[in-house]
């Protein structure tokens, strides 16, 4: 056996993926409270209750909708009555003890029936509860892959993958992109829960519920449908063609959803953003909702967007019939679901608003503004009234000392020691 496939068998051990898809609420929910902890101690101090409300709401909702699509929802039974009749999953993973339980059977079965190397058996020993490491792997089926029984019961305790068949891709798709689309679908409504549970005024309230809608839009469309579009388009092709090879069919994929997600995928959803939600939300400026030269004013491709086509990895994988990568998709499509939440936008026309939003509480805070003495007929006068600073309305500086900052404090207590220096020398002179 050759290291590759000796990875994908260690990989495709149904105890691993069974432990990994019991550990990925708690990986979640540990993972949306360190970020949710994190954006609390980066605010500033006066904002710390209002965010942490806002990232309860967006993390809960999109963690809680992720669970929900991939696992479903149990029956609720009350005195023996069913009250609910239960949701299910979009991904059946059997769980631990079922899997030990099936495999202690089919290994007890086969020693009892053959003869096995020590070594052999040693493994075979361990695999009834354990995982069994890369090195374990290779040795088992070096010594137990050699006969017909042997090769039928490693294909039993860790099946092959099965390719999607042609019938079966649109199928695929449908519930691919159900699991990507409920976690954006969460993260909005998050947001606006957030919004209007800490917002004082229905203004502000709803103010921010069409960048959720856009980004939610630009997530599922950009990063997840249209590449799993691109995926089962080349794998339909492949399939007419005859191409059975597990490589050329993953290679295909990886082509189809080149071109229709990293490619042309943000193109794509910002196109249809443009012209079809922005006459919805902003009537005013339907006009440019054709025009192509400022397609990225709202949202531009980033870094961490290319990242998230990790999960056209999933997409390729479960397509071809890994199945191991299933459960991780939930922290995946948690991450679209949200910067929907947040309604993140990127493009110029936006990135300032977003940055004023969310700004770093450990920024140097500004400096405090200082009061010089000026000629007799001004009383004083701040050092900065000839180059006022970027204020909207200049008010006079009383207005700025009610507002009880630090800065206004300190601008305070030098406007007073002034004004006794001042009166101190009048009354000499």
């Amino acid at each position: 056996m050759n290291y590759a496939l000796s990875i994908g068998k260690f990989l495709d051990q149904p105890i691993l993926v069974s432990k990994f898809s019991k550990a990925v609420p708690a990986l979640l929910l540990s993972g949306g409270a360190a970020l949710g902890l994190y954006n609390v101690y980066k605010a500033p101090a006066e904002d710390n209750k209002k965010v942490f409300i806002k990232n309860l709401c967006i993390l809960g909702f999109t963690i809680g909708s992720a669970l929900i699509a991939t696992r479903g929802i149990k029956p609720l039974t009350i005195f023996g009555k069913k009250i609910f009749k239960g949701v299910n999953g979009l991904i059946n993973v059997p769980g631990v003890e079922v899997v030990k339980k099936s495999q202690h059977k089919l290994i007890e079965e086969f020693l009892r029936k053959n003869q096995v190397h020590p070594e052999a058996g040693k493994i075979l020993e361990k695999a009834k509860s354990k995982i069994l490491t890369l090195k374990e792997i290779r040795q088992l089926y070096s010594k137990v892959g050699s006969n017909k029984k042997g090769i039928e019961l490693l294909r039993k305790l860790i099946p092959d993958p099965q390719n999607v068949k042609a019938a079966d891709i649109f199928v695929e798709i449908r519930r691919l992109s159900l699991l990507g689309i409920i976690p954006v679908v969460g993260g909005i409504l998050g947001g606006i829960t957030g919004d209007v549970l800490t917002e004082k005024t229905w203004g502000k309230k709803l103010a921010d519920v069409p960048n959720k809608i856009k980004e939610g839009f630009y997530q599922y469309f950009a990063n997840i449908f249209l590449c799993n579009i691109g995926a089962a388009s080349a794998l339909a092709i492949m399939e007419k063609m005859g191409i059975q090879s597990k490589t050329y069919r993953a290679a295909g994929m990886i082509g189809g959803i080149m071109v229709t997600g990293v490619i042309g995928g943000s193109f794509i959803a910002n196109y249809m953003a443009k012209k079809f939600l922005n006459p919805i939300f902003d009537g005013k400026n339907h006009h440019h909702s054709g025009r192509l030269k400022d397609i990225y004013s709202e949202r531009k491709p980033e870094a961490l967007d290319i990242g998230l086509h990790l999960d056209d990895i999933a997409t390729v994988a479960v397509m071809s019939g890994l199945r191991w990568i299933e459960p991780a998709l939930p922290i995946m499509y948690s991450i679209s679901g949200y910067r929907a939440g947040i309604g993140y936008r990127n493009g110029p026309e936006h990135k300032k608003q977003y940055q004023h939003r969310h700004k770093n509480n450990n920024a140097s805070p500004a400096p405090a503004i200082k009061m010089v003495a000026g000629p007799k007929e001004s009383f004083f006068k701040p050092h900065w009234a000839n180059n006022p600073p970027d204020y909207s309305v200049y008010k006079p500086f009383e207005e700025f000392i009610k507002h009880g900052n630090h800065r206004h404090k300190e601008a305070n207590n030098v406007f007073k020691q002034q004004t006794f220096i001042r009166a101190e020398q009048r009354f000499k002179s």
